[in-house]
This record gives structure tokens, C-alpha cells and sequence, in this order.
């Protein structure tokens, strides 16, 4: 979106304040933003302090060319910084604390997080060197530059309201290019502006009315086909009275949960009547962080209570534990509420076995789940959003089920299926739906446009899921090749825990969230003080944990808990440190060896099936990070037999062998 007010050093100098004030009044209102006397204030107190900053620019050095663009709003995000400053090949990032004495960290990490924003998905200032500013009014002069960095994004400038002309004047000094082609103002202001947010700012901005098509990339225009595909074929089931369950595939990270709740949340299902569409997960901690995410942010967006808008997201997002019990217990013979089910993770349904121990339940979840569906008489659709090796818990039935169940007892069913689902592709670890080929009678379509594969999450290194399935069938000469492929996402290795926290906190910037990451089978890293047991992360408050900010103790950033693959998956951290355990062993040279802890010994495991979901979570782990991934790999202990050497030695070799970066 434009900048509320732009104009030249030169204009700006000979402008009347009132009507850049109007001007800024009006941009507030037609965005939607309060015009409050407050900050009226601000923004008078900000053109001063500017004034008198141009007028000491313009003194020393031919700047009447710089521009100002005062709020420029970066889409989605709800964020705009008071005012961008182009000079010539630079771009300074300024913001205004009118009533404050110091320069406090958070107001330093939000500047500083507009920066990141700009570099990583504004298209004008990709490859510009971009200048935080924060400016203290009420601070005591005297700041300076700090020390340059080797990257777009310099440090924070902490500025008084005197410092700032002589500051913009040292660090265009520094940081100028004179080869350098400028920047272009309007190009910039109406510059394309491609956001890749986490699955958390993502569903709040659905949540918000925001659509995908607002918060994909350019270049995963796939997302868009995905939803307008979906939301085509109820329409279709809804006209011609039939029943449809569509298969959508993709890499970790592509999207598919996004899909899932663009679908529910979209207002063109509004015209097929209230209770159409919800959203099922069976993955409970991101039901709960998900949910208190967006009741959070509703209530710093409309100022209601906490507790109304938890009531309000619980109907937009479901455990389909609770769904299946409603409808097969409570209410057994009800038919449901909503004619299009979402079911995230779709191949993470409990089996038959699983689902009578844990519900009394005689069939499969993914029975059950069509057997319910199936009680509307004339049209309904399920969404299975599918993830490849992502099975972690015992018990979880697979992709196959799905097929069986379509084959045993519903033929008409129509079936739509990404080619990966229909013959087994790596985004999805092999599997297939119907491993022994499509059965008679059932009607398939196969449908390019339910794959994803296009990394949203890890936008800078959209190998690395090639790179984890390399890594975790035992090719490293392969993985080392993909690595060439992930210049912009580094993967480090380390054999000191605290090298690990001090990477992690050299790399986190702005609003930029790290932490720590563990298999819930790693619990002999115990003994370095991260505890893993059930007891304990049970009772941990991992909602804050996901959401609270860097100076509260419970979380992430802490670097102190550590979230197993239950406590993250779905979700991503924008850099992550894995914290290697000796469940999982590089041995001899050619294999892994499996491990699980019991009594005060390890024990090899043998199941292949137990064996497939300890790969697993180590696959979940592997691919939680955004922007770049730190291995912690312990050095052991010779005088603990549950922590040897030559159990992580191994393990490392093997790990750098793959590519990745071993810290000396």
C-alpha cells in the first residue's frame, strides 16, 4: 500500500504541516486506523523534530532529492513505520517514540523487524542496505552509529531528536554507494510486497478477513490454484448433489494447513449457509496454540475480552477427537453441523486398533470420518490435507486407510487426489493412497492442483526437504549436493549447548522467533539439563511458550525448554537449535541405529514401524526452521554408559558429511 504522504527533503522544508497532517489523517482513516488527539500530537511532535533534521541535512550535503514517506503500511502485518527515508541507495527505517527518555529493546527489535520485513519480502528493497532508526524525543544526545554488518539490515541507530540530522548524515557516509543505482520513490511506495508469515500471523490475518491471495508469494501461485480449485469443486458438489473428498498434498512447510484455513474461512462459502465449513485437527497442541493465538490478537485488534474471543475462534478451529466423539458417541446417529470438514494432517488418523483403545470405537478414524459425512443426503466434502512422514505417534494409521476405507464402503465417493498422493512422491515420504492400485469402481480424478510444492516456511532453502529425506535414508552424498542448493540457509552444527544459544540469539532480530527443539524420546539429554519427560511438558505453558514475548521466562526465546516434535508440529520457529539426542545414532558408517530409553539403559528398537515414526520426528524437527537451522549434538560423557562419545561422534561426522557446518 502507498505511503500516506510522500515529498522530497526540498518539498518537505517548504510544505505547510497542517497539510501533511490532514494527509496522514486521511490515509489513517481509509485504512481503518484510529485518528485520536494522541496521536495527532505524535505526529506534530515527529514533523518538528523532522524539520529541524532536513534543514541540518540539507546545510551539509546536496540531499534535496532524498524522499520522505511518512506511514507506509506493510500489508497484513499491521505494521507502518512513522517514516521511510530513500537517500539516494539507501533505505533508513525511522521511528518515532514522541514521550520516550531511553530506547527500550522492544521498541529496538520493532524497528528492526520492519527492516527484516522489508528485506525479505519488499521487492524494491531487496539487495538495499536498510537503516534502522529509533528516535527517543525525550533521550539526551550524544548516540552514534553502531558497528556495520556484513548484511542488508544494519543495527539499530538510537537517536535523540537532536542526534538525528547529523546521524542520517554519518551513516549515509558509511554506507553509501556511489556505483549504486537509487532508489526510485515511486517505485518503491507502490514496490510489490510478498509476505511469507508463519502459520500463526497467517491465520490471524484470514481470521482478520485477509485472504491467500494477500499473504502468498508470487512464485506459489499454487496456493491460489489449491484454493480456487476447492472452493470450485464445492460449489460443483453442491449443484449437482454429490459427495467428494479431495486429497492436498505438499512439502512441509508449502502451505497446506494455510489452504486448509483459507477454505473455512472463505466468504464465499457464506452463501451455502451458516455451519458449512470448519477446520479439524488431530495435533492438540496446535489446536490450543492456535486457538489462543487468534484470540489474542482479536482482542489487541477490537479490544475485547480475552475470554469472549476464545469463545469465538474455538468454532474456527476443532480437535477432531472432540468431532469424532460427538458424532459417534453423543450424537450417533446426528447429522453433522457442517457440510465441508478440513482435516489437517489427514494421515495421522488412528487406525482401528488405536481408535477402540483410546475411544471404544470399532473402525478407523478415517471410517468414521466418511461414515459421518456420509449421513447428509445430498452433498458433503472432506479436505484431507496430507503431509509425507510425519507420523510420530503409534497408532496413526496412514494414507492407505483413507484408500481402504473409500474402497471397502464408499464407491460413491468421488475421489480427487494429487498425483503424489496416487502414486507415492517424495513430498510425502512414498506412501500412497491406494498402494495396490486404484480399486474398481471407485470414481478418481487425479488433480495437479491439490500439490503443494512451493516452501512458504523456508522460503530461503526450498531444498531442505530433500535435503532432510536424503539425510535420513542414509545418503549423504546426495544431501551434500542439495546443500549447495541452501546458500541462504545456513546449517550449523555444534558440540557446545551454550554456542548453540549464543548462535541462535546472535541471529534473532526484530520479531524474528528462535528456540530450542528436542525429540520427546532424547531424554537422556537430561543430564545437560533440558528435560523432555512427559510429567514435565505436560505442565508447561507452551501457548506461551509459541506467543510470549522475548522478556517473559516462559518463552521460546529463553532458549531454556525445549519443544519436542508433539509441542511443534504444523508450526515453525524462524530459526531453530536441535538438540541432538541418542535415540537416534549414526553407526559404522552406513545405517541408524534406533533407540529407546528404558530403566536407566537404552534398548535397540526393532519394530519398523516404531522405527518409521522415531525417523519421523526427527524429520518434523529437521524442517521447523524459516530462515536457518543450529544442530546441537552433545559430547557425552565417558563415565555415563547412557551418554558414550562415540554416540554423538558418530553422529556428527555423519551430519557434516550431509553438508552441514560444524562450529570449531
Amino acid at each position: 500500500m502507498p505511503a500516506h504522504h510522500v515529498c522530497s527533503f526540498g518539498d518537505f522544508l517548504q510544505q505547510d504541516h497542517q497539510l501533511i497532517l490532514g494527509a496522514l489523517t486521511a490515509g489513517n482513516a481509509t485504512a481503518g486506523f484510529d485518528g485520536r488527539r494522541s496521536q495527532v500530537s505524535a505526529w506534530q511532535l515527529t514533523l518538528d523534530v523532522l524539520r529541524e533534521a532536513v534543514a541540518r541535512v540539507l546545510q551539509d550535503a546536496d540531499c534535496a532529492s532524498w524522499a520522505l514517506l511518512f506511514e507506509y503500511e506493510i500489508p497484513l502485518r499491521q505494521k507502518r513505520p512513522d517514516v521511510v527515508v530513500l537517500a539516494h541507495d539507501l533505505v533508513f527505517v525511522l521511528e518515532f517514540k514522541t514521550g520516550a527518555a531511553t530506547h527500550s529493546l522492544a521498541d529496538q527489535r520493532q524497528v528492526e523487524a520492519y527492516c527484516l520485513d522489508l528485506r525479505d519480502f519488499h521487492a524494491e528493497s531487496h539487495s538495499r542496505t536498510i537503516i534502522p532508526v529509533l528516535v527517543a524525543c525525550q533521550a539526551g544526545s550524544g548516540a552514534e552509529l553502531p558497528p556495520p554488518r556484513p548484511e542488508p539490515v544494519q543495527g539499530v541507530v538510537s537517536a535523540a531528536s537532536a542526534d538525528l540530522g547529523p546521524l542520517l548524515l554519518a551513516a549515509f557516509a558509511v554506507y553509501h554507494q556511489p556505483a549504486a543505482p537509487p532508489v526510485d520513490p515511486e517505485r518503491w511506495n507502490t514496490s510489490a510486497y510478498r509476505p511469507v508469515p508463519t502459520i500463526l500471523q497467517a491465520a490471524e490475518a484470514l481470521y482478520a478477513g485477509h485472504s491467500v491471495r494477500e499473504i502468498s508469494r508470487a512464485h506459489a501461485a499454487n496456493l491460489t490454484r489449491t484454493a480456487d480449485y476447492l472452493l470450485q469443486t464445492i460449489q460443483a458438489c453442491a449443484e449437482k448433489h454429490q459427495k467428494r473428498i479431495c486429497f492436498v498434498t505438499g512439502i512441509p512447510g508449502a502451505g497446506k494447513t494455510l489452504s486448509g484455513l483459507n477454505l473455512v474461512h472463505a466468504p464465499e462459502l457464506s452463501t451455502r449457509g451458516a455451519g458449512t465449513a470448519t477446520f479439524l485437527s488431530g495435533n492438540g497442541p496446535l489446536v490450543q496454540i492456535m486457538r489462543e493465538a487468534l484470540a489474542r490478537d482479536e482482542r489487541e485488534r477490537t479490544g475485547t475480552g480475552l475470554g469472549e474471543t476464545r469463545r469465538r475462534v474455538s468454532t474456527f478451529i476443532q480437535n477432531v477427537h472432540h468431532f469424532m466423539r460427538q458424532y459417534t458417541q453423543d450424537s450417533p446417529t446426528e447429522v453433522p453441523y457442517h457440510r465441508v470438514v478440513v482435516f489437517d494432517e489427514a494421515q495421522r488418523a488412528w487406525n482401528a486398533e488405536q481408535a477402540a483403545r483410546k475411544f471404544g470405537r470399532a473402525d478407523s478414524e478415517p471410517m468414521e470420518m466418511l461414515s459421518v459425512m456420509d449421513r447428509h443426503r445430498d452433498w458433503a466434502i472432506i479436505v484431507a490435507l496430507v503431509g509425507g512422514g510425519q507420523e510420530i505417534n503409534t497408532g496413526e494409521a496412514g494414507l492407505a486407510e483413507w484408500g481402504r476405507a473409500l474402497a471397502a464402503s464408499f464407491p460413491h465417493w468421488h475421489v480427487a487426489v494429487s498425483p503424489e498422493a496416487l502414486h507415492g512422491g517424495e513430498s510425502i515420504a512414498g506412501t500412497a493412497l491406494f498402494p495396490d492400485g486404484v480399486p474398481g469402481g471407485l470414481a478418481v480424478d487425479t488433480e495437479p492442483a491439490l500439490h503443494l510444492d512451493v516452501s512458504l516456511r523456508s522460503w530461503r532453502a526450498e531444498a531442505l526437504t530433500s535435503w532432510v529425506n536424503a539425510l535420513l535414508v542414509g545418503d549423504s552424498t546426495r544431501a551434500r549436493g542439495l546443500m549447495g542448493q541452501m546458500a541462504d540457509f545456513p546449517v550449523a552444527v555444534t558440540r557446545s549447548l551454550a554456542e548453540a544459544r549464543g548462535w541462535l540469539r546472535s541471529v534473532t532480530r526484530g520479531d524474528r522467533r528462535c528456540g530450542l527443539i528436542a525429540s520427546s524420546r532424547a531424554v537422556r539429554l537430561r543430564a545437560y539439563g533440558l528435560e523432555l519427560s512427559s510429567g514435565f511438558t505436560r505442565g508447561y505453558p507452551f501457548c506461551d511458550w509459541w506467543l510470549a514475548p522475548a522478556d517473559d521466562v516462559r518463552s521460546s526465546y529463553q532458549l531454556e525448554v525445549p519443544a519436542s516434535e508433539f509441542e511443534c508440529q504444523g508450526l515453525e520457529l524462524d530459526w531453530t537449535g536441535l538438540c541432538w539426542g541418542n535415540d537416534l545414532v549414526w553407526r559404522g558408517g552406513q545405517s541408524w541405529d534406533y533407540r529407546r530409553f528404558s530403566g536407566s539403559r537404552w534398548q535397540s528398537v526393532r519394530d519398523p514401524m516404531a522405527r518409521d515414526y522415531l525417523r519421523n520426528t526427527y524429520r518434523v524437527l529437521l524442517t521447523r526452521a524459516r530462515e536457518g537451522l543450529i544442530i546441537w549434538v552433545p559430547r557425552g560423557n565417558p563415565d555415563d554408559a547412557t551418554i558414550p562419545p562415540h554416540d554423538f561422534d558418530s553422529t556428527v561426522d555423519y551430519l557434516t558429511a550431509c553438508g552441514a557446518q560444524l562450529l570449531r
